[in-house]
């Protein structure tokens, strides 16, 4: 397969667990419904980046890069990974987060700070806007800087959930969906690519989580653009078009990054009936979706349906006012 013919950089514990939420089921009376644990994939509390990160990285490697550049918002899933795969190869980790430093550093900005990452603040701008002045910044001082993209999103990052979906197909059994949380498009697009080169007929549903970037049409397109760019540059024969893209944009709530109560919901019930913690930014709104789709009696019992957890967890403590209000 396409992401065996690749350079891979071991940095999680994998294969992740799968399991069924037997309580959960119960509770929501409606299909049988499984879980997949990347938010136990290892490195730094876990979470899905790693995948991706295993490629990026060793792309970083094979290129004499001596830091490593990215950006996300406060409290970034994909920052903190990043600066924790950074750590362990030795390498100088810059971080551009949107917002404001804050007086005290909860969550996943305070992991950032313990991985030894150097943060600049960017403040609206959370998408890596200011890269190209670092880039430039760096290499004047005679840096070897190499860029991640914001949330792994590239051809090569959507390698990682290409393999994923291999490993999922090897732990059994056939799944008639697999819901997870889509923002900045590489999960999405590394799922189409495994599916396509596994020839699986799995419903693929990515639940839209960020209203920054709602306009559904335009980022279908995005999205299958980036599936496409991976399959040329990886000879995969397949391509793919934005009405493949199955984006389901019912549930963005009050927009990224925000808890409401569908969100706060979805994490007690998960909490209380299966002792899993869900993050409040995309996995909360993620299987929000999910017992919203079930409530509305779109599966039959006899289904079964995937819940890809992509970590965050600690992403929590940063929001327990929220949590208790």
């Amino acid at each position: 397969m396409i992401w065996q013919q690749v350079s891979r950089q071991a940095l999680g514990v994998f294969p992740t667990p799968l399991h069924s939420l037997d309580n959960l089921t119960a509770r929501l009376a409606g299909p049988q419904i499984y879980i997949k644990r990347d938010d136990l994939s290892g490195l730094a509390l876990g979470g899905n980046k790693v995948r991706k990160l295993e490629f990026l990285l060793a792309d970083a490697l094979q290129q004499n890069a001596n830091c490593i550049i990215t950006a996300g918002a406060i409290q970034s899933n994909h920052c903190r990974q990043t600066a924790a795969a950074a750590a362990k190869l030795n390498l100088p980790c810059y971080l551009l987060l949107g917002g404001e430093a804050p007086s005290l550093a909860q969550g996943n900005l305070l992991l950032d700070q313990l991985f030894g990452a150097k943060i600049i603040w960017s403040g609206e701008q959370r998408k890596g806007e200011g890269i190209e002045a670092l880039v430039q910044q760096l290499s004047e001082q005679g840096k070897r800087p190499y860029v991640v993209p914001y949330g792994g999103s590239d051809p090569l990052g959507c390698l990682g959930f290409a393999a994923a979906l291999a490993e999922l197909q090897q732990q059994g059994p056939a799944f008639d969906e697999i819901i997870f949380a889509s923002s900045s498009g590489a999960t999405q697009a590394g799922l189409m690519l495994g599916k396509a080169a596994l020839q699986l007929n799995t419903q693929l549903r990515g639940i839209h989580i960020d209203k920054a970037n709602h306009q559904p049409q335009h980022f279908t397109k995005s999205i299958a653009e980036l599936a496409n760019s991976a399959a040329e540059r990886f000879g995969l024969a397949s391509r793919f078009s934005a009405e493949q893209v199955c984006l389901d944009d019912d549930y963005l709530g009050e927009g990224y990054a925000i808890l409401g109560d569908a969100e706060r919901e979805a994490m007690q019930l998960l909490a209380t009936t299966e002792a899993i913690l869900l993050d409040p930014v995309y996995t909360a709104k993620a299987m929000a979706g999910l017992i919203a789709r079930v409530r509305r009696g779109l599966y039959s019992a006899e289904q079964r349906i995937l819940f890809w957890h992509t970590g965050g967890t600690p992403a929590v403590f940063a929001y327990a006012e929220a949590l208790q209000s």
